[in-house]
């Protein structure tokens, strides 16, 4: 009996969440504005309870799933009775109705986290924080509700059987990918909140950044991992062998980890130095509102793309207005308040503050540069003055060259001082990690292939930079200390996070440039018995076969690889049809490692035993994927850092320096 009543308990739950955040919402504030303990008090329970609640709906359309249970119309639109279990559990955020109640959970949870982890906050700090948590969460389980309710009936005319989730999506990726992306996107509206918060507080101090920081550095953690999960998945899933398209979506989740990463910047030198404050929360409401915009791009419709929900454009229009109250609101309270909680803090043009500014406003154009790229298409459409297409030339064009100067501020950062420096002093430390920059970068393209390639030197030599210099910074610190050992142990995880970011950058640039100039990719016809050969390897397809999984069958060639003369591996790419849509779908065999990708795609049926195949030789691209995890993991470690951890001390500061004013 109770199966038969779950997407009733799943969608009264999230009508007792949505109380509990309209609750979270306004008591809180109120509270902290009228100085009632009370009041203020509500946020924690409050905070707790919507997230409960979300918690149960979520798992009620996910038991809706488990159980076939085609009486709810996202089920039947997205499952079958064939489907592996596993992919059951992922197609509960598959398409639009089920990523938005995923979405809500997880804001619900870091609110959650906000409260438990956050309680030496000061109470009125705390309370406007969750306060503001509250109304993001109002907007978005409203939008559940009223445009796009998971749990609709479809009584009394129930299908017999589910219409599958999309053949694209039943895939390990999207397992983890969509989970990490989102983690990353409403991450962000924690420092949002703390932002907001203190605008209203009037405590634009180095107490709110200490606090604000670790919530930051853990949400583009997430975010980076969702990205460089994206791109893997889109690599093996789509069957072009690409990473990177420059696809709108694509972009959309470009944009707030652009602004993310100035944002940590900036929140570095308002906590060291004092400077910055006003910009800080400027960026803080940006990059929160660059995760909207992501959202409303994706699900309002107007973008044609492998990756959108092509939904209605009523829910556009919901997400855009939810979008506008967001921005509009958070630049006002900047407006009204900002000037009067900031200073000036002065610094020389030649030192870490000038640097970290110079890395601030190249990250700032890099994202205008996509956001404009992106945007303005869909505008002349909308303004009905055409249709433009900007694809790959814009953005390589433009970005190309700005993260050629954002690695060359980003190399001379860490071994600049606060506050001053003299020219002769940073010229004298890096002028041989430079000089070694060049030589290294025009002497390894000889080595990898016999000849000189400019665009190769000029990617690696950028890499080059960020790794020598780094590593010129440290041979400082431990060469300044005054014991063997003391010079490690001075080093905080906040400067080893600092380190494997940057390194994974450099990492990253090394993958991009490597593969793009130097991958061989050959369009064949074969049938049993035909060999090609493509970067010194040979491969021989020695059978076709028919394959039944357990919602398609699939065509399946088994390919001999050789090298040398001799046997390596053999390798199994398929072309499935996927039984309940009738979709094909290409599976590509990998053969992974360190310093390249052997990829192999079938194609189309050619006849007579014979078909199309893509091989491809693709060198130094796992390095794109290990940069970024390198990258997540030194956000992360950052977190790790001790005075994270003195909440308590920062919050009786914040107290002492409040009563000080």
């Amino acid at each position: 009996m109770l199966d038969k009543i779950i997407p009733e308990i799943g969608h009264f739950a999230l009508i007792l969440a949505l109380l509990m955040a309209t609750l979270q919402a306004t008591v809180p504030l109120a509270g902290a504005a009228t100085r009632r303990p009370l009041w203020m008090a509500f946020a924690r329970p409050m905070a707790s309870g919507q997230f409960l609640f979300l918690l149960l709906a979520y798992l009620c359309l996910t038991a809706s799933f488990m159980i076939d249970d085609f009486s709810v119309a996202y089920v039947a639109n997205n499952s079958n009775s064939m489907l592996p279990w596993y992919y059951k559990f992922s197609a509960v955020w598959g398409s639009h109705e089920g990523s938005v109640l995923l979405w809500s959970l997880l804001m619900g949870g870091w609110g959650f986290a906000v409260s438990r982890f956050s309680a030496q906050l000061p109470r009125d700090m705390l309370a406007r924080v969750l306060g503001v948590m509250g109304w993001v969460s109002v907007g978005f389980i409203l939008f559940i509700l009223i445009t796009s309710n998971p749990f609709e009936r479809l009584l009394p005319d129930v299908p017999q059987d589910g219409a599958d989730l999309n053949p694209l999506l039943q895939d390990f990726g999207l397992i983890i990918h969509p989970p990490m992306l989102y983690m990353g996107y409403v991450g962000f509206s924690v420092v949002f909140a703390f932002a907001i918060a203190a605008l209203l507080g009037g405590r634009l101090d180095a107490a709110w950044t200490r606090w604000a920081r670790p919530w930051t550095n853990i949400a583009w953690a997430f975010l980076t991992v969702g990205i460089a999960l994206g791109s893997w998945w889109a690599y093996y899933e789509l069957g072009w062998g690409g990473w990177w398209f420059w696809d709108p979506v694509e972009n959309a989740s470009l944009l707030p980890w652009l602004a993310g990463t100035a944002l940590m910047h900036s929140l570095a030198v308002t906590e060291k130095r004092g400077s910055f404050k006003s910009w800080t929360v400027l960026l803080a409401i940006i990059t929160f509102s660059l995760s909207l915009l992501g959202t409303f791009l994706v699900r309002s419709g107007v973008l044609t793309s492998v990756h959108a929900f092509a939904n209605d454009p009523a829910r556009g229009t919901f997400i855009l207005v939810l979008l506008g109250l967001t921005v509009g609101l958070s630049l006002l309270i900047f407006a009204l308040r900002a000037p009067r909680v900031s200073h000036i803090v002065g610094f020389s043009w030649l030192s870490r503050d000038a640097l970290l500014l110079a890395n601030n406003i190249l990250l700032v154009i890099m994202t205008v540069t996509v956001l404009l790229g992106t945007v303005y298409p869909l505008l002349l459409d909308a303004l009905g003055m055409g249709k433009i297409s900007v694809g790959p030339p814009y953005f390589n064009t433009l970005f190309v060259p700005l993260t050629v100067l954002l690695c060359i501020v980003m190399g001379l950062g860490p071994v600049a001082r606060w506050k001053r420096m003299p020219g002769r002093e940073l010229f004298r430390r890096l002028v041989w990690a430079g000089l070694g920059a060049l030589v290294l970068a025009a002497v390894l393209p000889l080595l990898y292939t016999g000849e000189w390639n400019l665009w190769v030197s000029l990617g690696l030599a950028t890499a080059l930079w960020l790794v020598l210099s780094l590593m010129r910074d440290l041979t400082d610190k431990l060469r300044n200390a005054s014991s063997p050992g003391a010079g490690l142990r001075r080093l905080t995880p906040a400067y080893w996070g600092m380190w494997l970011g940057h390194l994974g950058l450099a990492v990253t640039i090394v993958g991009v440039t490597v593969v793009s100039h130097y991958n061989v990719e050959r369009n064949v016809r074969m049938a049993p018995g035909d060999s090609v050969e493509v970067a010194g390897y040979t491969f021989t397809m020695q059978e076709l076969r028919e394959r039944r999984g357990p919602n398609f069958i699939a065509d399946t060639a088994t390919i001999a690889v050789s090298q040398a003369g001799e046997h390596a591996f053999t390798m199994h790419p398929e072309k499935r049809l996927y039984l309940a849509r009738g979709m094909p779908m290409t599976d590509v065999a990998l053969r992974p490692g360190l310093l390249r990708d052997l990829y192999v795609a079938m194609g189309e049926d050619l006849g007579d035993g014979a078909w199309a195949l893509r091989i491809q030789y693709k060198p130094f691209v796992r390095w794109l994927w290990l940069g970024g995890l390198l990258m997540a993991l030194g956000g992360i470690v950052a977190v790790v850092d001790r005075r994270y951890r003195r909440v308590r001390e920062t919050a009786a500061q914040a107290r002492f320096e409040e009563a000080q004013a």
